[in-house]
């Protein structure tokens, strides 16, 4: 599949919340995230170990997840998609990459 790299305003707003392990993450479009179909809508990816947990309201998909440190910090908020699977997320203003290890279906 083609990867994609969009920034900003094309599928994604991402702001970071009060903990470094929890952040907000907004998409205009829907995407897959480990086999679970997410609509566009505001989500909170809280990051556990190696565990993301995504939830809107309730858990919506749990995710093997490698965080990462870039050398440049994200001028703004990135996803990167493998066709409309979430891969990455890149956080503004940090060095910050969240790596979604894709399993199939991980919804709870």
């Amino acid at each position: 599949m083609v990867k994609k790299l969009l920034f900003g305003f094309a599928s994604v707003a991402l702001a970071v919340a009060s903990a470094a392990s929890g952040y907000n993450v907004k998409f205009y479009t829907p995407v897959t995230v480990s086999g679970a179909k997410l609509q566009p809508g505001t989500y909170r990816v809280e990051v556990n170990g190696s565990t993301a947990v995504i939830k809107n309201g309730k858990k919506v998909a749990e995710v093997p997840v490698k965080i990462e440190n870039t050398e440049q910090k994200y001028q703004s908020n990135t996803l990167r998609l493998d066709g409309d699977r979430v891969a990455e997320i890149g956080i503004a203003g940090t060095r910050t990459k969240l790596v979604f290890e894709q399993t199939g279906d991980s919804t709870k």
